[in-house]
């Protein structure tokens, strides 16, 4: 790319920081600036997707943007540049670059970068890049570039297998950001199909790189299934007393905001299970030669999010009194949603759940996350007929898996531990009530 600024001091080059938790390497999703656009320290310059999450970057220093260096969808290694800024240059028509907040306080070049929501004491920074025009007075955008629409990953991968023009379609998320939805929406309710109404030939197809979190969930989970010898256990259980005790708790004033559902109960039941088979929360080291027995629990909650499969993290979650374990779930799983995860909040779980019903799914054998012995699939909930001494009658009965890795857990330990959950499930309050 071309500079497009004269430089009258020192021209600083920003490098992909190291992101932390081993990553070597990211893809560059988008821009938040432009050439010619003044700077402030710690503002939003872009978007990068690593293995873990979508996180923003922010400037190191204070200037004038002089040169983009890479392109969205391309793949860098850490240290790798990124952009080039004039650190107190003028822009090129000769007008005055606007003031700085920061202006007053130490040399931005003294200053250590900063990934905006990592460290302490950070605080949120504003997209806002201030231009200045031809006429010498400044103007302000915000979002990414004109020339590229500020669109999710998931939305961009949509609009290339809809065949939709990202320019054309006006967003709905926060910021003006185009989502997945809006994509379907500009493509019409006949999206896949011929002007007849029947469905495209076979020959008609289309191709979207593989990369990004699409592209690290599919390493991840064939590294786990051809690695960690899988087996699975199921059980059908009653799990009415769970969701009536659901329904009284949510009108407690400790659950108000809290998002309490069935799930949290079931992680409960599955963190003690953990505590009477510490083997479900262990881990296979192969190097050493050792089984790794973890004596916290940090619990995985597979979300499926527009970028693919994420597995945020409650840290700590066997201490948490239940209304605080419910908000955490809850907001664990939104920030993974809504892209807003660091890749620290989606590192470093021991188990995991998934909750397979709220697609409607009465069972499957879930996958284990890479270096976790056990993850606990539950299905969904709905009414069946059970027989309660020796009479028939409905009751809200759902599914359990619980995939484990035979290295670490034995048969008798994992159907021992499911046989608990569902024992749990379908009595909770006495085990709530003594803890977990």
């Amino acid at each position: 790319m071309t500079k497009g600024v004269a430089m009258s001091q020192s021209v600083e080059e920003f490098r992909l920081p190291d992101l932390g938790e081993g990553l070597t390497e990211a893809e560059w999703v988008s821009w938040s600036v432009q050439i010619g656009d003044r700077l402030e320290l710690n503002q939003v310059i872009g978007e990068v997707e690593t293995a873990k999450a979508t996180v923003e970057l922010p400037s190191p220093h204070a200037g004038t943007v002089a040169e983009l260096l890479v392109a969205p969808g391309q793949t860098i290694p850490v240290g790798s540049p990124l952009l080039r800024i004039a650190v107190g240059a003028e822009p090129s028509d000769g007008a005055q670059p606007a003031a700085s907040p920061a202006s007053d306080e130490a040399p931005a070049e003294a200053r250590p970068a900063m990934l905006v929501g990592y460290g302490p004491g950070a605080a949120p920074v504003s997209r806002r890049a201030t231009r200045t025009n031809s006429a010498g007075t400044s103007s302000s955008t915000t979002g990414a570039p004109a020339h590229r629409p500020d669109a999710k990953p998931g939305a961009r991968r949509e609009a290339a297998l809809l065949g939709v023009d990202l320019a054309e379609v006006e967003g709905s998320g926060q910021g003006g950001a185009i989502t997945r939805d809006d994509v379907r929406r500009a493509a019409g309710p006949d999206a896949g199909h011929t002007e007849t109404g029947t469905m495209r030939p076979a020959s008609a197809t289309s191709r979207v790189p593989i990369r990004g979190v699409r592209k690290r969930t599919a390493d991840a989970v064939t590294r786990s299934a051809f690695t960690a010898p899988h087996a699975t256990v199921f059980l059908t259980c009653d799990v009415t007393a769970t969701v009536d005790l659901v329904t009284r708790l949510r009108r407690e004033p400790a659950f108000d905001g809290r998002h309490l559902t069935a799930l949290t109960v079931v992680a409960r039941a599955l963190m003690r299970a953990v505590a009477e088979e510490p083997s479900l929360n262990s881990r296979w080291d192969d190097d050493a030669q050792e089984i790794v027995v973890h004596h916290d629990v940090h619990l995985g909650i597979a979300a499926a999010t527009p970028d693919g499969l994420k597995v945020p993290v409650v840290r700590d979650a066997r201490h948490l009194a239940l209304p605080d374990l419910a908000g955490a779930i809850a907001e664990a799983a939104d920030r993974a949603r809504t892209g807003r995860s660091t890749p620290t909040e989606l590192t470093g779980s021991t188990v995991s759940v998934t909750n397979i019903g709220v697609f409607g799914i009465e069972a499957g054998t879930p996958i284990l996350n890479p270096d976790e012995a056990a993850i606990l699939a539950v299905g969904a909930i709905a009414d069946r007929p059970w027989v309660i001494d020796g009479a028939l009658a409905v009751r809200k009965v759902a599914s359990l898996s619980l995939s484990f890795d035979h290295r670490l857990v034995d048969g008798e330990q994992g159907g021992r531990a499911l046989a608990a959950i569902g024992r749990f499930l379908g009595d909770p309050v006495p085990a709530l009530l003594g803890g977990a």
